[in-house]
């Protein structure tokens, strides 16, 4: 009897799933849609978005194509909590993400001799605030699945400009799928 009583108090403890985040006393788990977060976290302090065609019968007399929205919010509950990103597609939660530790204020601990490679566009934000210049690729990647399926993805390829002001250099920072892959500094 007392290990059926152990087993059930640990199943009421258990968090929804291994993904779900808590805001203060609520959950917020795969499966929410934004609207439930936004009201469970408050607003994130930094969103992307992005969108994708989806192309069904290709090829035939009558193909359909859907666009996809997708978003990834990011929340900063502070410098003794990761950063939790949420990717949103349609709408509808579908991955909870750990970034690296949050910061007290946003932008106000820009190491200019970093190297940035690997870190996510939110931990820029957080660490460095806005970039100077913003500047993003319009291209497409075309992926064909199977036979009268096609997919057209944004890369989200974007170049970032950080001016640390007169006495340093510029520095120029490639994105591409939210994530530092290059780094360059440029003289004044």
């Amino acid at each position: 009897m007392k290990l059926l009583v152990v087993a059930v108090l640990l199943a009421v403890a258990a968090p929804a799933s291994e993904a779900a985040l808590r805001c203060g006393n609520r959950l917020v788990d795969e499966g929410d849609r934004e609207f439930q977060v936004r009201e469970r976290c408050g607003d994130p302090f930094w969103v992307e978005t992005w969108t994708s065609i989806e192309v069904l019968d290709r090829g035939q007399p009558f193909e359909r194509q859907r666009e996809v929205e997708s978003s990834a919010w990011t929340f900063n509950f502070g410098p003794r909590a990761l950063m939790q990103q949420l990717t949103f597609v349609d709408g509808v939660l579908r991955r909870i993400e750990s970034l690296g530790y949050g910061v007290h204020e946003i932008g106000a601990s820009c190491p200019f001799e970093r190297d940035f490679t690997g870190m996510s566009s939110a931990e820029l934000v957080a660490r460095c605030g806005e970039p100077a210049e913003r500047r993003r690729s319009r291209d497409a990647i075309v992926l064909r699945p199977g036979p009268r399926l096609e997919s057209w993805r944004d890369p989200r390829r974007e170049e970032w400009i950080y001016d640390f002001g007169e006495a340093r250099r510029l520095r120029v920072l490639d994105l591409e799928h939210g994530r530092v892959v290059r780094t360059q500094t440029l003289p004044r």
